[in-house]
């Protein structure tokens, strides 16, 4: 027994010697000009290793530096360097026959340069594409470059435009698994990634087989899943856009080459739409259709649902995607909507209500054409709004002069029967044209105006006043004070209809008479008293005001 204890120990002493002596004995660096020529050709750009070494413990050839080089086209900078490679081999053919017979590829912490030209064309579109020039009779170490196993650690790509536009997207803590490699069939993969902002993006699915005539356009299958992207800080998005939101997405995206459809939905917290807009404080839900066409970077929008409660705005219509910034022209729909359910989207696409104010029941509708670069974006079309409430705004205490009057108050709330205009919003500000208020307690508005970026209001309108009742009725005796014009002509006067201005802003508005206007003008009758006598409508204005009469 003894004698046997001894020959194995023996034996297993003679097989560790064997396998620490036998890196000595093999000069691993005599493969690396089989290696490189080999991956030179499948891949048809330049691969140079550095020293190699040879580890039986994880039957692999290690490379301390890989370098893979560009297409010409796009410069002289490497396309991949990596601090080291594992080649994994088979060890049996490797020992006795001297022949590489690759199992996997792993790569550290690799620095990928990603490029796209001005005609579409990516760096890496040509990858492969010398690999399917080779004499199929040609024996190679690796025939077709079937790998089991092709994984990338810690990694950084870089993703850039030629010429350069901006500043290049960069993502951090690249990974990537692909099992059953091969450029003549599909396998799966799955890749990894963070982008500045502290978001993540996880890609899975199966590419393939590798469009040897353009890598780009390989067919694929895949499902995306985001994690707290923010657009702006990840340099999608520029701030001058006005949009921004901290998304989460998830998707299905499929290619067949020449065209990525893709489907989902998008989580979206603090969501911005606009230039002056405001987050919104509750999160909001959108689902999307869009098919992209690959090699002019642009697409059609099916639809994007923007959700809030059990209503949805609906947008379609393309885009372009140039390096320099993303240009839409899109169509924004909505028919009907409560608007108690839209409150939650209006600090988004920039609507300031006056402060303390919140509109209650109603419906909106609207047809919104929206074009131009992201950056200077124009949106324009009908609005409509229809049997609500401005819930506390006392549209009499707005009216400049009414308190002098002791006039009629409208209570903690504004009701709105009718109020349409065209809208058209630029960087400039907001434009209303042809604008119609119907408010039960005034009367009827028509004119236009504008709204700054600031808030800043400045419109002129035309007030027919509702002369019986409410404000309406205290209007007229506003307007017989100024003008001098006994009760009776005044509302007359007041039906054909009264200038008025709204300045202020849109948290704190102010509405007052165009005195100028109705002193200017005369309003017929409206200087003069009942014997033809001219007032004096300065005397009748320092009285409503609390000064002395000239």
């Amino acid at each position: 027994m003894r004698r046997w204890m001894k020959l194995a120990l023996g034996f297993i002493v003679v097989v560790l010697v064997g396998m620490l002596a036998l890196p000595l004995l093999i000069n691993a660096n005599t493969f690396r000009p089989l290696l490189e020529t080999q991956l030179t050709t499948a891949l048809g750009r330049q691969v140079h290793l550095g020293n190699l070494s040879l580890s039986l413990l994880t039957g692999s050839l290690v490379a301390n530096d890989l370098s893979i080089a560009d297409d010409p086209a796009f410069g002289q900078a490497p396309f991949l360097i990596a601090k080291k490679l594992k080649i994994g081999v088979q060890m049996k053919p490797l020992i006795i026959a001297r022949q590489l017979h690759v199992r996997s590829f792993a790569v550290d912490s690799p620095e990928i340069r990603l490029t796209r030209s001005a005609d579409g064309t990516w760096n890496f579109s040509s990858m492969g594409h010398a690999a399917s020039q080779r004499n199929p009779q040609q024996q190679t170490a690796f025939p077709d470059l079937t790998v089991g196993l092709v994984t990338i650690q810690d990694g950084r790509a870089i993703v850039e435009s030629l010429p350069a536009q901006g500043q290049p997207h960069v993502y951090q803590h690249l990974g990537l698994t692909v099992t059953n490699f091969a450029f003549a069939k599909s396998f799966p993969f799955a890749l990894t990634a963070s982008v500045p902002g502290d978001g993540t993006i996880a890609l899975a699915g199966e590419a393939g087989p590798i469009n040897q005539q353009d890598a780009a356009t390989t067919a694929l299958q895949a499902q995306l899943t985001v994690k707290h992207l923010d657009p702006v800080a990840a340099g999608f998005l520029e701030p001058s856009t006005g949009l921004s939101m901290l998304a989460d997405i998830d998707a299905h995206a499929s290619s067949d080459g020449a065209t990525l459809t893709s489907a989902g939905s998008i989580h979206a917290q603090r969501l911005v739409l606009m230039p002056g807009g405001a987050p919104t404080p509750q999160p909001v839900e959108l689902t999307y259709a869009v098919t992209h066409t690959l090699k002019s970077n642009s697409g059609q929008v099916q639809d994007l649902a923007i959700k809030t409660g059990d209503v949805a705005a609906h947008l379609s219509g393309s885009y372009q995607l140039p390096a320099d910034a993303p240009r839409v022209n899109l169509t924004l729909s909505g028919q009907s909507l409560p608007i108690d359910q839209l409150q939650a989207l209006l600090p988004a696409v920039g609507v300031k209500l006056p402060h303390g104010s919140v509109l209650q029941g109603g419906t909106l509708t609207t047809t919104l054409a929206i074009t131009g670069s992201l950056k200077d974006l124009t949106i324009a079309g009908p609005v409509e709004m229809d049997n609500t409430r401005l819930a506390g705004f006392n549209l009499g205490s707005k009216l400049q002069g009414m308190a002098a009057l002791g006039g009629v108050q409208s209570g903690d709330a504004t009701s709105i029967q009718t109020m349409r205009t065209t809208m058209q919003v630029t960087n400039a500000g907001v434009q209303t044209d042809n604008l119609y208020v119907l408010l039960p307690a005034l009367g009827e508005a028509t004119g236009s105006g504008s709204i700054a970026p600031g808030g800043a209001l400045n419109y002129r309108l035309t007030v027919k006043l509702q002369t019986t009742k409410g404000i309406g009725q205290a209007g007229v005796g506003l307007l017989s004070a100024i003008s001098g014009v006994a009760g009776d002509a005044a509302s007359v006067l007041a039906a054909k209809g009264v200038p008025m201005t709204i300045t202020g802003t849109t948290s704190d508005p102010t509405i007052s008479i165009d005195l100028k206007s109705v002193l200017q003008k005369g309003l017929g009758q409206s200087l003069f008293g009942s014997k033809g006598q001219q007032q004096n409508p300065l005397g009748a204005l320092g009285g409503l005001f609390g000064k002395q009469k000239p």
